[in-house]
């Protein structure tokens, strides 16, 4: 987790980065700063900056916020819909976003970037629905390679009785706990950096605006 730097120049251990010396330092016998510029290490991972671009205290506190907010929402989300619907958030997204859908079907490799799930964790959890009669996988009569995950009457049943319940729990937890130009101020903060996590916008599902 980023730390802030409490000094300008961070020290060096003997022997790792190898001297500084004067205007142009060295590092294992190669110049490592000029004119004041970053001195550069060269690794596995190609030329990085030697100095991090250390978290000043606000910034610290933004992010560690935000992870904060990471951790507690998804349990608290997870906590209603097992208690209301006995499935969890991940579960209910699913079938949420199938029921989005004009014919309740979607590819399971599109449904799997919807919900930033990995094929294999889609298909173990598309299992557990199955075998509770939630949705059903079939063959995509349009190229037999791919396999469609299809919403059963049962399914929509739980999504349309489940989500007042939902919706009240994320007015509570997030939505009315700020107010209306603060939410559009963190939609606008989501967005751009979502642009950075997926610039293609490939997790946002078509009728979403």
């Amino acid at each position: 987790m980023p730390q802030i730097q409490s000094s300008a120049v961070p020290s060096m251990p003997d022997g790792q980065l190898g001297s500084v010396e004067g205007q142009v330092g060295e590092v294992d016998g190669e110049p490592s700063a000029v004119d004041g510029e970053p001195s550069v290490v060269d690794g596995p991972l190609g030329e990085v900056d030697a100095e991090p671009r250390w978290l000043n205290g606000e910034e610290q506190a933004a992010w560690l916020g935000l992870v904060r907010l990471m951790t507690k929402l998804p349990p608290a989300l997870d906590a209603q819909l097992q208690r209301d619907a006995g499935v969890s958030f991940f579960e209910y997204s699913v079938l949420a976003m199938l029921s989005e859908q004009p014919d309740r079907t979607l590819r399971m490799s599109h449904l799997a970037t919807l919900t930033t799930a990995s094929l294999s964790r889609l298909s173990h959890v598309a299992k557990r629905l199955e075998a509770n009669g939630l949705m059903r996988r079939a063959l995509d009569p349009g190229d037999g390679r791919c396999t469609n995950a299809i919403l059963t009457d049962a399914g929509l049943e739980l999504v349309t009785r489940t989500a007042p319940a939902h919706v009240t729990e994320v007015r509570e937890l997030v939505i009315d706990a700020v107010t209306p130009a603060q939410l559009r101020q963190l939609r606008l903060a989501v967005d751009r950096v979502l642009t950075r996590l997926d610039p293609q916008g490939t997790t946002q599902p078509s009728w979403l605006t």
